[in-house]
């Protein structure tokens, strides 16, 4: 914390270490009325003695002040993952995904920094909601006050330890750490730390999006300036049936056909330096694409959903995830898309 930075903790209004034990907590309810959300909120409360405790939203920290207390545990999160990429364990693949090897796989890495950050996270902010996607393996679940989002101004915290874990295990270098910060409605900020670049992006709504080196703090970043991208489209996973009617067009690169196990290849976050004119997502999540396409959105970028409609307030939305998505550079090569994915139908 450099000299003049707020302490986090100054504005929760009680020290976390006198103050915050084991089981704190009492909401953790999940309301979407989702197979997974209501399996998710049973696995949160078997077993776990909570006692109520009201949140005084006053003196909540602003979505600012989490990113910049966060940031130097994710900034030794960045190092930790790049120094062990070369020698990294997998675990064994994830089975609520199958027949999908991106979102199947797990390693050390992906248990170890959602540790780490849940460790800061209950240190410096203790009444925080935080999700995180190996919550099922974390030890720490637990001792959070909810995982679901909360009314408006009780922000809820995700995490996606290694988005692109894949990658990741195949010594490739475009994987990230995603955290971001959600409010009832809409997402109030995200970065994504690239540790094999030393780079990072965040946004904050309403204030663009930002760009800097890992180790700068947030005021220090530059405001991102989206390069003219080439004709090139991103299909995420299960949107390969869009390659076909974009192709007369566009370049397309269908990461579910395209992957390869030992020649990198680009992902949906290179669309923040310019590397695709659209992505396409069968699904935004929040921890990840979803986070990524709040940042496009923020940098300048058309977004809506595969039908053309504007992106549904979170709450809303089923599974933590937003439903399919386009994200755009310009507002022609949107509606080719729409088109697209109209014609397919």
């Amino acid at each position: 914390m450099g000299e003049g930075e707020p302490n986090p903790n100054d504005f929760l209004g009680f020290s976390p270490l006198s103050q915050h034990g084991r089981g704190v907590g009492g909401e953790g309810c999940l309301t979407s009325s989702n197979s997974r959300s209501t399996r998710d909120n049973q696995w949160f409360n078997q077993g776990v003695v909570r006692k109520s405790k009201s949140v005084n939203m006053s003196d909540s920290p602003t979505p600012r002040q989490i990113l910049s207390g966060l940031l130097p545990f994710l900034e030794k999160a960045a190092a930790y993952a790049h120094t062990i990429q070369a020698n990294i364990a997998a675990q064994p693949d994830k089975d609520l995904y199958p027949g999908n090897f991106f979102a199947a796989a797990l390693t050390d890495a992906d248990l170890s920094i959602q540790t780490m950050i849940e460790v800061a996270l209950l240190g410096l902010f203790p009444q925080i909601r935080f999700y995180g996607e190996e919550y099922e393996s974390s030890y720490n679940t637990k001792y959070f006050r909810a995982i679901d989002l909360g009314p408006a101004g009780d922000y809820l915290v995700t995490l996606d330890p290694v988005d692109g874990t894949k990658f990741y295990a195949d010594g490739h270098g475009n994987y990230q750490i995603i955290l971001a910060i959600l409010n009832h409605d809409n997402f109030e900020a995200a970065i994504a730390l690239s540790p094999a670049y030393g780079t990072y992006v965040y946004s904050l709504r309403g204030e663009g999006t930002y760009q800097g080196n890992i180790g700068a703090p947030l005021e220090k970043c530059d405001r991102l300036t989206l390069p003219t991208p080439p004709d090139r489209i991103f299909l995420g996973w299960d949107m390969g049936y869009l390659a076909e009617p974009l192709r007369d067009r566009y370049t397309i690169l269908d990461i579910q056909a395209d992957y390869s196990t030992t020649v990198q290849v680009d992902n949906c976050l290179n669309l923040l330096d310019g590397r695709f004119a659209s992505a396409v997502l069968r699904r935004g999540k929040f921890i990840d694409g979803g986070a990524i396409a709040f940042m496009a959105q923020e940098s300048g970028c058309i977004v809506t959903t595969a039908t053309g409609r504007p992106l549904p307030p979170l709450h809303t939305c089923e599974d933590y995830a937003w439903p399919s998505l386009v994200i755009s550079r310009s507002q022609a090569v949107h509606e080719d898309v729409l088109g697209a994915i109209l014609r397919a139908k």
